[in-house]
């Protein structure tokens, strides 16, 4: 379908490859997608998260015993957010489990962020021109980011289980045994909850940027049909400058979606495994 016609088609996923299957209700029309433009940037953003960042972050100021502790350029720029999301971030929630889990929140706020800023190349208005259709946010598809809460609350239950054991179980019912008919329930739906949150708060911020863009060029192109030539320059000059807006308001959103993704992250996994016992009495521990 042209964009004229449909200016939402660069927001939308575009299949490449599909397969036979019948999943029930998880597969709609009788097929599952194998690959797609949106899954072609995961795997781009993931290539160069593997590839790229370690040969960035190897450059140090000098080889001496000093110099090669120091950082520098994008070396430099990748340790202060890492140093950042652990002191800010993490520590804060995770408390005496950070070193456990801090790999796994630089991960997700690099992956994150990472598909984020792709989204916002034009790379899907360019490639159709060598007859492929690539591009997009990955993060504005409900299946990528729910499967990314999906992973979180897998970590949230799988070391709350191993790290905590009957006391993460416990928190399930935090009343009286005689109300766990009514707790437990709640506490699990809870549960439902956070991960929902997740997945919904950064499909529908990603979405929404993207979809504002399409309307924009939507009335250009529906000036131009219906007004001419003229009447599509008029409309073009302010459509154009509030794009340039928006797209550096994308920019911020890309960067703060990341960050409140991990926030949130950090947040559920230390509120799984980070357990105060009635019995401290507020001590510090000893050293």
């Amino acid at each position: 379908m042209l964009a004229s016609s449909n200016p939402l088609s660069h927001v939308i996923q575009h299949t490449l490859f599909t397969e036979a299957a019948d999943w029930g209700p998880l597969t709609p029309e009788g097929t599952i997608t194998l690959l797609s433009d949106q899954i072609v940037m995961m795997i781009v953003a993931g290539a160069l998260l593997v590839f790229l960042v370690p040969l960035l972050v190897r450059k140090r100021a000098g080889t001496d015993d000093i110099g090669r502790m120091v950082p520098t350029g994008f070396a430099n720029f990748f340790e202060a957010i890492c140093q950042y999301l652990r002191t800010e971030v993490a520590e804060p929630s995770l408390a005496h489990h950070t070193d456990r889990f801090i790999k796994y929140i630089w991960s997700v706020f690099f992956f994150v962020l990472t598909i984020n800023i792709l989204g916002l190349l034009p790379i899907s208005s360019v490639s159709p021109l060598f007859g492929l259709h690539i591009g997009g946010t990955a993060t504005g598809n409900i299946w990528t980011t729910a499967t990314l809460a999906i992973l979180t609350m897998l970590m949230m239950v799988i070391n709350g289980l191993r790290l905590g054991g009957m006391h993460y179980v416990a928190h399930f019912c935090p009343g009286p045994l005689w109300l766990a008919p009514l707790l437990v329930p709640v506490e699990i739906i809870g549960l439902g909850a956070k991960v929902f949150a997740l997945a919904v708060r950064l499909f529908a911020n990603m979405m929404a940027g993207h979809i504002l863009l399409a309307v924009l060029v939507g009335f250009v192109l529906t000036a131009g049909t219906s007004m001419g030539y003229a009447g599509g320059l008029a409309i073009a000059v302010p459509v154009v400058l509030a794009s340039v807006a928006i797209n550096l308001l994308e920019i911020f959103v890309a960067f703060l979606q990341a960050f409140i993704f991990t926030f949130l992250t950090a947040l559920f996994i230390g509120m799984s495994v980070v357990f105060h016992h009635d019995d401290d009495h507020g001590e510090a521990p000893a050293h």
